[in-house]
């Protein structure tokens, strides 16, 4: 269960403490345990400031509290303050990136959602970057059309691998797991269970994709299909 650590703080030093972090970062290469911090400052009091720390269970915390670089900045950041800090120790009961959340759901509307509703997911101004296409395509419309040829000549799910969320993008690694059921590219339909692993770049605009770059192995697709590699 991932364990955040809240520490809430007073100081007119924030500079100073700030490179003290930096050097806490520097010193504990290799063994630190923390995988995500964020210090947040009072808009209301400028000199408040709270500091949100995040580790992958409550054990890996105490493992990064007992390395002697976290208490000697420890130290060094009391001494900053003004006034001793909080703490709050938190487990995570729950923790959703809803654009990771969205992205999801579009990737397991692929192969079940009729090409005239795939628009539901995309805004109008919608742009998609494809290596197979010479050009980005446009808008909805334009991915509604890509969409269908697949839709066409596949019969297809998307598995998730992995998801990774920054700002407003969302990385997916999936593997694509189709039957060949129509025409793709001249080759007529051949009944073959084909497979492609790949990886796509989303950027979201509240909430509803707004671009998205495709990277997959379509040559080896083309393989399985029995068009490369004799």
């Amino acid at each position: 269960m991932t364990f955040v650590q809240l520490i809430d703080c007073r100081t007119s030093r924030f500079d100073e403490m700030n490179r003290l972090m930096d050097r806490w970062v520097e010193q504990t290469k290799g063994k630190r345990t923390a995988t995500h911090d964020i210090i947040g400052k009072d808009r209301s009091d400028p000199a408040h400031f709270i500091e949100i720390v995040e580790f992958a269970s409550y054990e890996e915390a105490m493992r990064n509290s007992n390395l002697p670089e976290t208490d000697r900045i420890f130290q060094e950041m009391v001494a900053l303050c003004d006034g001793e800090p909080t703490f709050t120790d938190l487990d995570v009961v729950r923790d959703e990136q809803l654009n990771v959340l969205a992205a999801r759901s579009f990737f397991e509307a692929l192969g079940k959602t009729a090409p005239e509703r795939i628009g539901e997911h995309l805004t109008d101004d919608y742009v998609d970057h494809d290596p197979s296409h010479p050009q980005p395509v446009q808008g909805a419309d334009g991915m509604r059309e890509v969409y269908a040829g697949w839709y066409g000549a596949f019969e297809f799910v998307f598995r998730i691998d992995d998801q990774m969320a920054q700002d407003d993008r969302v990385c997916t690694r999936w593997t694509w797991v189709a039957r060949h059921r129509g025409e793709f590219l001249g080759i007529p339909a051949t009944g073959q269970d084909v497979s492609m692993q790949g990886m796509t770049w989303q950027r979201f605009r509240d909430g509803v994709i707004c671009e998205s770059h495709w990277q997959y192995d379509r040559a080896g697709l083309l393989e399985q299909l029995g068009v490369l590699g004799q």
